[in-house]
């Protein structure tokens, strides 16, 4: 099962937290894959972090409030979420983020470039 969003896709790191228990990600973890969860985590939930690549306690925060939010929680062997990202949290952030990137659009007209997240007929500024 590959991923969908384009932050996420291609992603080895990622793509394998989707699908095996032992490639979730943790606190401790660094690298461009926690970067790319962190934008997610501003973008869908503007969530107060930095995107330096380092899963620390402000990202494991940032994820444990998605999770929340979101109720996600493997209920086989949890009672309540926490700040992991395994297979449920990175299908949630990929199917939200491919949501959220089908929604914004570029239009260009000359030299105006702006984002909307629909489009205005006949824009003139």
């Amino acid at each position: 099962m590959a991923l969908k969003a384009r932050l996420f896709a291609g992603d080895q790191k990622l793509e394998a937290a989707l699908v095996s228990d032992p490639a979730h990600i943790v606190r401790g973890a660094a690298g461009e894959h926690v970067r790319k969860i962190q934008i997610a985590l501003v973008r869908l939930d503007g969530a107060a972090i930095k995107d330096d690549g380092i899963f620390g306690p402000r990202t494991e925060a940032a994820v444990l409030a998605f999770k929340r939010k979101r109720d996600i929680v493997n209920r086989s062997y949890q009672s309540q979420a926490d700040g992991i990202v395994g297979k449920m949290t990175m299908a949630a952030l990929d199917q939200e983020m491919t949501v959220l990137e089908s929604d914004t659009r570029i239009t260009v007209e000359g030299s105006l470039c702006r984002f909307a997240t629909t489009p205005i007929p006949n824009f003139r500024s």
